[in-house]
């Protein structure tokens, strides 16, 4: 395939193995890369924008193998995909990826995940995009899912990468030649149990830290083809799962069970 400029983001922050083991594999494979990303840990941000402080980035080019331009940003994802298109970048890239996410971007996380937001904007400006996550907090292996994820964004470019779609990519923690095969699946419907721990503060006062723990559903999924599997249960089943994903949030249910507002 052709040399691929591409643009490279998280919300796990400069210093994050996962985006560094991406940005080497992707010059690896002999594409130009840039990577413009938060200057610390920016997870669960959504598509948060900077609007009342000044953003900044600073080059990191020092943290990434050769060849890769850097930059770490004050601001959110979200931010930095904006800022790398209209301000830092000489040509617009070919492709955009946000990862490799250390932790599971899986269902309804998505409207959360700094992760999927970045790549979200570059899909608003009408690039290809894909986001990437290792399904678990403790797995520190990287490689296969920059391998995977580079495989996928180039064949899906080679075949034309349809118009307003971004990839939602999961990777289940184990190593590669442990894996079953990878499926399209459907987005599931994430519930949470004891989202909050309460605590008290030195001074007798109540404080909260955000804390769930995600229900384990295999069978909740939305929208899609009913033979899809949910995403959560393709990771269950450790299988690669592969989601795809538009801006368009309109009801697609039955227009006649709306609410009557008139």
């Amino acid at each position: 395939m052709k040399s691929l400029r591409i643009l490279i983001s998280n919300d796990d922050g400069v210093f994050a193995e996962g985006i560094r083991t991406l940005a080497a594999t992707a010059i690896s494979r002999g594409h130009s890369v840039t990577v413009v990303c938060p200057d610390q840990e920016r997870s669960a941000t959504g598509h948060g924008l900077t609007l009342h402080s000044p953003i900044r980035a600073e080059r990191a080019d020092e943290l990434f193998v050769p060849g890769v331009n850097a930059w770490g940003c004050n601001g959110t994802p979200a931010d930095c995909i904006k800022l790398a298109l209209f301000e830092l970048l000489p040509e617009r890239p070919h492709l955009v990826l946000s990862g490799v996410n250390h932790g599971p971007n899986l269902g309804t996380d998505v409207f959360c995940s700094g992760t999927v937001a970045a790549a979200m904007e570059a899909t608003l400006e009408g690039l290809p995009a894909m986001a990437v996550s290792v399904a678990s907090f403790h797995w520190k292996e990287f490689e296969s899912a920059s391998q995977i994820a580079m495989e996928i964004a180039e064949k899906s470019l080679s075949n034309k990468w349809p118009e307003k779609l971004l990839l939602n990519l999961n990777i289940p923690p184990c190593p590669k030649n442990k894996m079953g095969p990878i499926n399209w699946t459907r987005l599931s419907i994430r519930h949470y149990e004891e989202q909050f721990s309460k605590r008290i503060d030195p001074r007798g006062n109540n404080y909260f830290w955000l804390a769930g723990e995600a229900v384990k559903d295999l069978e909740s999924a939305g929208d899609g083809p009913s033979d899809w599997p949910s995403d959560v249960a393709q990771i269950e089943r450790k299988s690669p799962s592969i989601t795809p994903i538009q801006p368009d949030l309109f009801w697609r249910g039955k227009t006649s069970i709306l609410p009557r507002i008139s």
